[in-house]
């Protein structure tokens, strides 16, 4: 691969073969774009798994190991942090339902290998956030966002409290009771995914989505986003989720209906089509859709751009303009427009204030 063109993030994790001959100058054109996106470590992991890592150059295999070392602390600190909540959380009486990072690592997904941690998101029961929030709170944490109008953004309007940061640790829980805003034009039932959530075998009072909803969470929370600097990494998950749960009876009939059923078909659609085009995710079935020729034209288009990894002198604005219009379509779609109106009006008066 000397003579050729320097391989890309999605092309190395697809095929980590494909990296074997990578000489040195397309070695760090690789690990710049990996690090970018938040995959060095993944990629890290499946070059291990398959023995290559003997074949790596040393210069980026100090980059891979030390990755895998990250991404492994990162990890066993991820374990821990979810005992101090479950213990924090033990005379609330509820079972706690893990999240993205925090369920795939707990409940030994393959997507969780390799991958790097931030905070531990968990879902409760709207009823019980009052309970849940102040048992928090005596072991530690504390609220992030102390003006008036942050505190009633969240507790009004979003589909989570407050981010808590612990007082010692600084690690952050998020607790959520839905999965998208209460404002948001789709409604998918919070009741509806506890009690389909599993228990993790082995840790006691806490559990995942089922199979289908994890899926659709994580699609659901790429594609009605409005950060996607993770972009990537988010859709790697996914593609690593549908890959893990393709051999299970009757997952790609459930799928599509649980979609429906969740009124998130068409987030599903989006991760279906792109995890398919940038990772070849295998899609069988019932899950396979056309949906509208000419929305999905122009949302291939601006996903496709904004989900590119963006190199540091990277010429035009392109990539940039994608993630601003989806940026706003999120928005949109989180909020109805006279609350989305007052909202953008006061995160501006908000930022000419602090700048002075």
């Amino acid at each position: 691969m000397s003579d050729g063109p320097r391989p890309s993030i999605t092309r190395a994790l697809r095929d980590p073969q494909s990296v074997a001959l990578c000489n040195l100058q397309q070695w760090e054109a690789l690990v710049l774009e990996a690090r970018r996106t938040n995959l060095l470590s993944r990629l890290a992991h499946e070059i291990a798994e398959r023995g290559l890592l003997d074949r790596v150059p040393p210069a980026p295999r100090a980059h891979l190991v030390a990755a895998q070392a990250l991404a492994e602390a990162q990890s066993d600190a991820m374990r821990r942090e979810v005992t101090y909540i479950r213990k924090a959380l033990a005379k609330v009486g509820i079972d706690i339902v893990l999240l993205k990072g925090a369920a795939y690592l707990m409940a030994g997904l393959p997507a969780a290998r390799g991958r790097l941690f931030t905070d531990v998101d968990i879902l409760v029961p709207f009823e019980r956030l009052p309970e849940v929030e102040a048992a928090l709170m005596l072991h530690g944490w504390f609220t992030t966002h102390h003006s008036a109008y942050d505190q009633r953004y969240y507790r009004e309007w979003m589909h989570e409290l407050p981010p808590l940061r612990h007082a010692v640790r600084t690690t952050v829980v998020d607790v959520h009771h839905a999965i998208l805003p209460r404002t948001a034009r789709l409604k998918p039932s919070s009741a509806k995914l506890l009690a389909a959530s599993r228990p993790i075998p082995g840790e006691d009072r806490l559990r995942v989505l089922s199979p289908a909803d994890l899926v659709l969470h994580s699609a659901t929370h790429l594609f009605l986003n409005e950060e996607l600097s993770q972009g990537l990494r988010d859709l790697a998950d996914l593609d690593s989720l549908l890959r893990h749960f393709a051999d299970d009876p009757g997952f790609w009939n459930e799928l599509p209906r649980r979609a429906v059923e969740l009124d998130l078909a068409r987030p599903l659609h989006y991760g279906l089509r792109h995890a398919s085009r940038l990772f070849g995710t295998p899609v069988r079935g019932a899950a396979r859709s056309n949906g509208e020729r000419w929305l999905d034209g122009i949302m291939g288009a601006l996903y496709e751009r904004a989900l590119r990894p963006v190199a540091p002198r990277e010429p035009g604005l392109l990539t940039p303009l994608a993630r601003q219009a989806l940026f706003m379509r999120a928005h949109w779609l989180r909020m109805p427009p006279l609350l989305l109106t007052r909202h953008l009006v006061s995160k501006v008066l908000r930022v000419d204030r602090d700048g002075g």
